[in-house]
This record gives structure tokens, C-alpha cells and sequence, in this order.
């Protein structure tokens, strides 16, 4: 029998390839999971001071709900207590108000409405409080309205009928006592909250109560009605500008006013469903609608309630009472936003917490890259939700303190927690396709169980209506590459005509060999 010689140049290029494949097999690390279900974060009643978290404690074990509901609120209590009353000075010359739009939502039959009145209660004796106060001032001054008006009616009738000698003198002091009676100023009824009013409604509201105003809802009809419920056209301008604070004009009653630093708060419960209708609001994402508010997801209980649940202690109850009574009172005559400063030590913890998010945002490898719109606006959002709890702990004196670092970093607690809900949420309202098409097609590689394929392979086997174009299938290639399933191989360029190849992938080899 004969053998062939073996030609060395071939033994080594074998070896060389062997190695070369058992390098690239070792180099593989496990891939970073495409989350499809998320973890949500417990909230953090801790961060509150006892009086708000024995309350928010009690309002869920009596309500049988997740107490997220009632912490929720009990943000949006507080900001309605504060908001256009009160700003956190973080550095330089930015200052955050300490309005919020917080947002819950349970499924129907899950007593977020009984949470929403338990929580809620305070506002509207405070406000019946803040009537009862304005109102001897509300009738002084329209009675010097009216009679200035009457002086300056008669003045005018005289001036009218004297002889030509003496009407120029008359008519100028009728000028001058109509315009005495036109300055003259009738305070309006102080309002903390509306309900589902129209935005044209909420912007006149915000302009009579000197900016500030919460829009407090158990059903969330208010999204219906940015919508366009009433006027077919979406209109979010009040609640951009009155969440940020930046200028807002209002039309009324035939003249044009400005509200300089608006403060609006928003506090709703809602449906689940209604998140998803939220995010149809046409310019709700690009406008930054979405981005404004902070999102939570509560637990569902339903099923797994106490029948005969602790109820919640009159003592504890009292004390919320009290002390939302207390900051409201204490801050409804500001008329110049009372300023909350920072420790040094609470401003670093602040900044490098935010040194932490940056990296986050990123749009490729960022987990938060594809709700960058909202997860940008977590600095602000922080210092804000800090400025609450320092009050929330002094509610008479809190502007004659600084905020804490232990304040700063429950404020980060927090923030940790509504980044977590935020991302379900956005899962909820579609907003990371990118991810929901790299997740079709890491099934599709796991079917077919590729070692190597090309992109035109994929291509073929995808729907053509989750992937109507090749542009369609590179964000989920790349994707995928980011959380190490496939790695991009070099074109080899041909230099003849014809179709350029394919671009080709190596895949993971749990996908190649998923029983290895």
C-alpha cells in the first residue's frame, strides 16, 4: 500500500486553523441577557420620615395594595404642597421647583382609588383652609372694586355732561379714577388642585393662582384630554412648560398674560392600559411628554388579600393630617420660591451619582440608551424628589436648612426605583423596538442553530412585516453584538460586479451547541 506525502506546509495550515478555532471558542464570553421580563424594585418607604412612611405603611396594609401605590402619592402630595413654592439650588445656576408628574397604575378592581382618597384628603382640607383665610380679603377688595368703579363711572357721566369751560378738567379726573378703579386687584379663591380640566382650563388656573397648581386624578381622563379629546389636536404646552418651569402665555378674558416660572404638578392613577394609550399622544415622545413623568407599576394584589386587614391606626392618620396641613400652611404665602440649598457632601453624592448614569444613556450599550429622553432628565428629577424628603422632615422650616447627603442619597434610592418601573413601562409602550426585534431574531438563531451565517440567511427567514428592509435588521445585528451572540465578520472584497457578499456573523456557541 502506498501513502501520499504529507505535504508540511498543509499539516501546519491545518493546525493553524484548529488553533485558530479553538481561540476564537475560548474568547467567547457569556452573552449579557436580553431581559423579557424585568425585576421591578421594591419602593423604598425608608426614605420617608416616619410620619409619611407609618402613614403610607398603613394606607397599604388596610387598602391590601402594594405600598408603592400610596409612596407614589405621597410624592405627589408633597409636590403639590411645594411645587411653585419652594427650588433645590444644585450648582451654579441650576435650580430644580420641586413639582412632580408622578404616575401609578393598577388593573380595575385593585383600590387605587381608595389610595388615591386616603392620600389625598389633606389637599382638599387645606384648601378649604387657604378659602376660608382669603376670603375677608377676597370681599375687601370687591367691594373696592365696585365702588371705585361706581366713582369712576359718576366722574365720567359728570364729566360728559359739564360745559366745554370744564369738561377737559373733569374728563382727566375721570381718566385717573378709572384707572385707579382697573388697578385695583380682587384676589382669586386659592386652589391647590384641578381635576380633568382642559389644558386651556389648566393654563388659566395656573395663571390665577400665581403658577402653581396639581392635577389630581383617580381615573387619568386628563391624557384623553391632551389627547385631543375635545379639540382633536393634541395640546401638551402647559404641561411641558409647567413642568419645567419655563415661560408660559396665557389668553383670558380678552388680554394676554405671562406666568414666568410655572409650577405644575401631576398625580394620576391609572390603568395599565392607559400607558400604552399615553404613549399614542401624537408628539408625546418627541416632545418629551414621556420623559416628564416618573412611572410605578405596583405589585397586583389581587387574589392575595387579607379579608380582615389591620386598619390603619387614627394616631397615624392624625399626624398625616398635621403635617401635610403644616407644609402647605407654612409655604401658601411664598410668593418668591423659598431656596433650598445643598451640603457640599449632598451635591457630590448628587454628581456622582450622575457620573454613574452617564455612561448609561449611551445608544449603543447603554441600558437606558433607548429611554435616553427620560433617563436624561434623572439628575433634575433627583434633586427634586431630595428637596421633597428634606421638607417632608421639616415640614415648618425646612428652607432654613440645607439638604442633606443622607437626604441626596434616599433621593437616589428613589430614582433608583423609578428608573426600574420606567423601563417596564417603556417595555409596555413598545418604545425599545430595537430590542423586541434582536430578541426575534436570537429565536431564529437558536432554531437554526447557525455556527457562522450570513445576513442575508437571516434575512430570508424574518417576517417581512417585523423586517420590511435589511436598514431594519442592523439595529438587531448590532444589538446582538453588544450583548455578545454574534460577532461581525470582515467583508472580503471581491473587486468584480455583481452583489457585494453578504456581511457574515459567528454565533455564540450556546446558540450553535445549546445541549454543550
Amino acid at each position: 500500500m502506498s501513502t501520499q506525502p504529507v505535504d508540511s506546509a498543509d499539516l501546519w495550515a491545518g493546525f493553524a486553523a484548529l488553533d485558530a478555532q479553538q481561540e476564537a471558542a475560548a474568547a467567547w464570553d457569556d452573552p449579557i441577557a436580553l431581559t423579557a421580563r424585568r425585576e421591578l424594585p421594591a419602593f423604598p418607604t425608608e426614605v420617608f420620615p416616619a410620619w409619611l412612611g407609618d402613614f403610607v405603611r398603613g394606607v397599604a396594609e388596610e387598602t391590601q395594595t402594594a405600598v408603592d401605590a400610596a409612596g407614589s402619592l405621597a410624592l405627589a402630595v408633597l409636590a403639590t404642597a411645594a411645587g411653585g413654592r419652594a427650588t433645590v439650588h444644585v450648582r451654579g445656576r441650576w435650580r430644580e421647583p420641586l413639582n412632580l408628574f408622578v404616575v401609578m397604575a393598577l388593573p380595575p378592581g385593585s383600590r387605587k382609588s381608595a389610595v388615591f382618597g386616603l392620600m389625598t384628603d389633606p389637599l382638599y382640607t387645606c384648601e378649604k383652609l387657604m378659602a376660608t383665610k382669603a376670603a375677608g380679603a377676597i370681599i375687601e377688595a370687591e367691594l373696592t372694586a365696585r365702588l371705585a368703579k361706581e366713582v369712576a363711572d359718576n366722574a365720567a357721566a359728570k364729566a360728559a355732561r359739564a360745559d366745554s369751560d370744564k369738561r377737559d378738567q373733569l374728563m382727566a379726573e375721570a381718566i385717573s379714577l378709572g384707572q385707579a378703579a382697573e388697578a385695583v386687584t380682587v384676589p382669586n379663591k386659592p386652589r391647590l388642585m384641578a381635576d380633568d380640566a382642559t389644558p386651556e382650563v389648566i393654563s388659566s388656573l395656573l395663571a390665577e393662582q400665581g403658577g402653581r397648581l396639581s392635577v389630581m386624578s383617580a381615573e387619568g381622563g386628563i391624557f384623553d384630554i391632551i389627547a385631543g379629546r375635545y379639540s382633536g389636536t393634541p395640546n401638551m404646552e402647559p404641561f411641558l412648560k409647567g413642568h419645567a418651569g419655563d415661560r408660559l402665555r396665557v389668553d383670558r378674558r380678552g388680554r394676554e398674560e405671562f406666568i414666568d416660572s410655572p409650577a405644575l404638578t401631576m398625580g394620576q392613577t391609572v390603568q395599565p392600559s392607559v400607558l400604552e394609550d399615553i404613549s399614542r399622544i401624537k408628539g408625546a415622545g418627541d416632545r418629551g411628554l414621556l420623559g416628564r413623568f416618573l412611572y410605578s407599576l405596583p405589585e397586583d394584589l389581587v387574589g392575595y388579600r387579607e379579608v380582615t386587614p389591620e386598619p390603619l391606626a387614627e394616631d397615624v392618620a392624625d399626624v398625616y393630617e398635621e403635617r401635610v396641613t403644616s407644609l402647605v400652611m407654612s409655604l401658601a404665602g411664598w410668593t418668591d420660591p423659598a431656596v433650598l440649598l445643598l451640603t457640599p457632601e449632598a451635591n457630590e453624592a448628587l454628581a456622582a451619582y450622575e457620573r454613574r448614569q452617564e455612561p448609561r444613556l449611551r445608544k449603543r450599550g447603554g441600558d437606558l440608551g433607548h429611554i435616553r429622553n427620560w433617563a436624561a432628565k434623572l439628575g433634575g428629577a433627583t434633586a427634586r424628589l431630595a428637596g421633597l424628603l428634606h421638607l417632608a422632615a421639616h415640614t415648618e422650616n425646612g428652607h432654613t436648612q440645607p439638604v442633606t447627603a443622607d437626604t441626596m442619597r434616599d433621593a437616589i434610592k428613589l430614582a433608583d426605583y423609578f428608573t426600574g418601573h420606567a423601563l417596564a413601562v417603556f417595555d409596555l409602550m413598545g418604545a425599545d423596538h430595537t430590542a423586541n426585534r434582536a430578541r426575534t431574531v436570537l429565536d431564529l438563531l437558536r432554531a437554526n442553530q447557525w455556527a457562522e451565517v450570513s445576513k442575508r440567511e437571516v434575512m430570508t427567514k424574518l417576517s417581512r412585516a417585523e423586517f420590511p428592509t435589511v436598514a431594519d435588521l442592523d439595529p438587531a445585528l448590532d444589538l446582538l453584538e453588544d450583548h455578545g451572540y454574534v460577532r461581525a465578520q470582515p467583508v472580503a472584497k471581491t473587486g468584480g460586479r455583481g452583489r457585494p457578499p453578504s456581511p457574515r456573523y459567528l454565533t455564540h456557541p450556546q446558540l450553535s451547541e445549546p445541549t454543550a
